[in-house]
């Protein structure tokens, strides 16, 4: 049987067939605006408890309330308003990236067009409760990030590189988070990856290779996802650092 490949990112959505129109958002959320929200879903794992893909949407505002999931996005156009219930207004633009963890009171507010890569974890056994403490979180691709100690030689078919993370966001049950990774040159060993891990290069070159020995060549500005139970080494051969958002069932 062949093995999974690398899904790699496009803004435009599936070859061929671009954004699709999807479903209009329901009245029952919404405060103003006649929006019309397109998309496509590059990947799913778990019948929809992970979701990731492309999505744009006309200008509205939505009705004060908690985020129904957990949510990392990338904003490609345009620019996104969260207001928190505390009054903290944030615009979220080109370029930017931010987690809503499940159960931020918020409003969601577009004054213009908006266009983002987006992954989802809908939780549906954790009770969606509005949590004050919850705030949406900025990614700051210039954050220190904490270097990983204790790296075991046996995974590297190289040196032990240099490596970094910085945990932005983890959801209460563990299997859903973000944050940022950097690396020295290196390279593993051939394995199984055990998550579905969407990627988006900041610095930096390198491939992936699955068991089929197919080669999925990235550089900085590409977005991309990894599927779980795909056969996965990673070469980098200069430094390479990455936003990440990952599911662990």
């Amino acid at each position: 049987m062949a093995d999974l490949t690398v899904i790699k990112y496009d803004r435009s959505g599936a070859p061929g067939t671009g954004l699709q129109d999807w479903d209009p958002i329901s009245q029952d959320i919404l405060y103003s605006g006649n929006p019309l929200q397109r998309g496509h879903t590059y990947h799913d794992t778990a019948g929809g408890i992970f979701t990731s893909g492309v999505w744009d949407c006309t200008p509205h505002e939505l009705l004060p309330a908690p985020y129904e999931t957990d949510e990392f996005m990338i904003v490609l156009e345009g620019s996104i308003i969260i207001e928190h219930e505390s009054g903290k207004i944030e615009r979220f633009r080109a370029g930017d990236s931010f987690i809503l963890p499940q159960g931020t009171p918020c409003i969601w507010r577009q004054d213009e067009y908006a266009l983002k890569y987006w992954a989802i974890h809908d939780n549906p056994g954790h009770p969606l409760t509005a949590d004050p403490k919850l705030q949406p979180i900025r990614v700051d691709p210039d954050a220190k990030l904490p270097a990983i100690t204790g790296q075991d030689p046996a995974v590297y078919e190289s040196e032990v590189p240099d490596m970094g993370w910085l945990t932005l966001y983890r959801d209460p049950g563990g299997k859903f988070q973000a944050g940022i990774w950097d690396c020295s040159p290196m390279r593993r060993v051939p394995a199984t990856i055990e998550r579905s891990e969407l990627m988006h290069i900041l610095e930096g070159s390198g491939s992936i290779t699955n068991a089929d020995g197919v080669v999925f060549n990235f550089t900085a500005g590409d977005t991309f996802l990894v599927p779980i139970g795909m056969g996965y080494q990673w070469q980098n051969d200069t430094y390479v650092k990455k936003i990440f958002c990952s599911y662990t069932p």
